[in-house]
């Protein structure tokens, strides 16, 4: 069962945050539901997004699934070392949908800007 402790966060945290840093990108994480790590980015350097991903007027739900062919070049650099970071050594997936079997450590999920204020370009 998908289940994300306090433990399990704080020893994820240090390494997500190494990965913002490295890439200019202010976020936070937090933990939705006892189920998901969520990094929500709250100011990303101009460029580092093509520019219909990052309007003004809206945020965006990064698919952790199909990072590699939604994103080019350094979107997709930064994305897949922030998952990765956010993964950590205890992460695991032994799911199997053909037979409606899900088993995962947690889920994570990665959201540039918030429902209701997009990212701040910096």
């Amino acid at each position: 069962m998908a289940y994300v402790s306090k433990e399990r966060k704080a020893a994820v945290v240090p390494n997500i945050k190494k990965v913002l840093k490295k890439y200019g990108v202010k976020g936070t994480v937090k933990v939705e539901h006892h189920a998901t790590l969520c990094v929500t980015l709250r100011k990303i350097p101009v460029g580092l997004f093509p520019e219909n991903q990052t309007r003004e007027e809206s945020h965006r739900d990064v698919n952790v699934y199909h990072i590699d062919t939604h994103y080019q070049d350094r979107a997709r650099d930064f994305l897949s070392e922030l998952l990765d970071a956010m993964k950590g050594e205890e992460w695991y997936d032994r799911s199997d949908a053909q037979y409606d079997h899900f088993d995962t450590a947690w889920y994570n999920s990665i959201r540039i800007g918030e429902w209701n204020k997009a990212p701040e370009l910096v």
